[in-house]
């Protein structure tokens, strides 16, 4: 699976009881805060909790740009679950023996 795929995984399947917010960062370094997002195809329209410096509201970027994403709030081990997620390391080691 490619890295377009996952991140469009991520927000196709965003855990239902965790808030539709955070912060994009794109693959040329920019932090991009929304506080709602939408999908359409290969297109994620994110809606940014104030507007940039050309006064922009909305973004619409392809997920081949997104680079990594920030979690404002802390998440609950239940959500990181609800969206995938397994231990590793050290953790994951005690579980299996």
């Amino acid at each position: 699976m490619t890295s377009t795929q996952n991140w469009k995984s991520l927000f196709t399947d965003w855990p239902v009881d965790f808030p539709r917010s955070g912060v994009v960062i794109s693959t040329l370094n920019e932090a991009m805060p929304f506080r709602k997002f939408w999908l359409k195809d290969d297109l994620l329209l994110l809606e940014r909790t104030i507007p940039d410096a050309t006064g922009a509201r909305f973004l619409l970027l392809s997920f081949d740009v997104i680079n990594s994403v920030k979690f404002i709030i802390p998440l609950k081990e239940s959500t990181i679950d609800e969206a995938g997620f397994v231990a590793g390391g050290a953790e994951t080691l005690m579980q299996t023996v």
